[in-house]
């Protein structure tokens, strides 16, 4: 037999999860699922997929085998999202940017129903492809005195109280609530997370500074303006994340919150400067 490898090899998915996350900044990196939340992996028809789930319903957690179908690249080194920004080998993250773009994710099993699995909270956004599903062990699959690595230094740090507090001007305020109210669109509790633990400029993270006083940070697909005095942040105002131009180009129909950003342009048209 030849032990040479193949220089490609083909995957097919068995279905996709719908978890109405439609940008990266919403999956949180590795839920912790405090929060309820229900998400459906809808397996594809004719491929007597109802036969294959048989006897998983009494198992209460499954592993996922998933593709970072939104990543075109891999990088040596990157920059993981938590802790302070220092180049990390990739093999030594969960980062997407690998050789093979592979996710692993493990989710509570509430249910059933024919072709689809019923999930808790997960970090994979809306539509990623699965390629296999493998029941969760925990005599096997759990190693509580397993060593973390770099990871359990950031854990410690992120164990500590945040360092700073954030605060939104009246304008942001108003912005936020218009949002919420309007369009159903929340992306504060993450905001305020993320500027809590550190507002320095981070590029997994997306904030980066735009003059001496005034700094930005990604919010999927929109953006937020803040301040830092001292240790306290001060949200100035919000923004849409595309320009106009983009989200009337008809080539680019399929931006997040679209129609959203727009209505959001039509009344502050101007970002601060």
């Amino acid at each position: 037999m030849s032990d040479a490898s193949p220089s490609a090899l083909t995957l097919q998915p068995i279905g996709h999860i719908r978890t109405g996350k439609h940008v990266k900044f919403q999956a949180l990196h590795q839920p912790s699922e405090q929060h309820a939340e229900r998400n459906v992996l809808e397996l594809l028809p004719g491929h007597n997929y109802e036969q294959a789930l048989q006897d998983l319903a009494g198992f209460s957690r499954v592993w996922l085998v998933w593709w970072f179908h939104r990543t075109t690249t891999w990088r040596t080194q990157v920059y993981p999202p938590r802790g302070p920004e220092q180049a990390r080998g990739v093999f030594a993250t969960r980062s997407p940017h690998r050789p093979n773009p592979l996710g692993l994710t493990p989710v509570q099993l509430l249910g059933i129903e024919d072709r689809q699995l019923i999930l808790g909270e997960c970090d994979l956004v809306d539509g990623t492809p699965i390629f296999d599903i493998k029941p969760y062990v925990p005599a096997y699959d759990s190693f509580p005195d397993a060593r973390a690595g770099w990871i359990e230094e950031v854990d410690a740090l992120m164990s500590l109280p945040p360092q700073f507090t954030v605060q939104l001007s009246p304008l942001a305020a108003n912005q936020a609530e218009w949002l919420r109210t309007q369009w159903q669109i929340d992306f504060q509790p993450r905001l305020h997370e993320l500027l809590a633990r550190d507002p320095l400029p981070h590029r997994t993270r997306r904030i980066k500074r735009r003059t001496a006083t005034l700094s930005e940070i990604g919010c999927g697909a929109w953006r937020a303006f803040f301040t830092v005095e001292g240790s306290k942040v001060t949200i100035t105002a919000l923004d849409a994340g595309f320009p106009g131009r983009f989200l009337t180009d008809p080539l680019r129909e399929d931006l997040p919150d679209c129609a959203a950003q727009l209505a959001f342009l039509g009344l502050w048209p101007q970002p601060p400067q």
